[in-house]
């Protein structure tokens, strides 16, 4: 996956502080619309600098693309599947309904918990592995 980043700042020699703008579903044509309130923000991030880029410059940035599938589907799929399961297993249980959406809500909570786990091992390693591999 690659992105187009801002250098921000040098942090050694070899690793860079980068601001990617937020992305979403709109792409943000703001002049149209004007409503989603998202306008200006940015992600910060550590990036790996074999290039030397420096503060202000554009960069293209990339990362791995399998680690980043693997973080959307423990953020976004699990729970989803979590969701679904709880919610068969308590149709196959019993005829009352608030079983049914108990058992799926707590499939969904029950969702996060990889999340939030894989979320503390990512940061204590670092963050994502990003990588600047050329100038934009």
């Amino acid at each position: 996956m690659t992105q187009i980043a801002t250098v921000e700042r040098v942090l050694d020699a070899t690793h860079a502080e980068i601001s990617v703008p937020r992305k979403s579903a709109c792409g943000h044509d703001c002049a149209e619309c004007a409503g989603c309130g998202v306008t200006g923000m940015a992600v910060r991030a550590r990036a790996l600098n074999p290039i030397g880029a420096e503060p202000g410059q554009q960069v293209v940035v990339r990362s791995d693309t399998k680690n980043m599938l693997r973080m959307i589907a423990i953020v976004y799929l699990l729970p989803v599947v979590l969701f679904l399961t709880g919610y068969v297993a308590g149709v196959a249980l019993t005829q009352s309904v608030a079983v049914q959406y108990a058992l799926a809500l707590c499939g969904f909570a029950l969702g996060f918990v990889p999340a939030v786990l894989y979320d503390r091992r990512l940061r204590a390693a670092g963050g994502p592995s990003l990588t600047i591999v050329r100038r934009f």
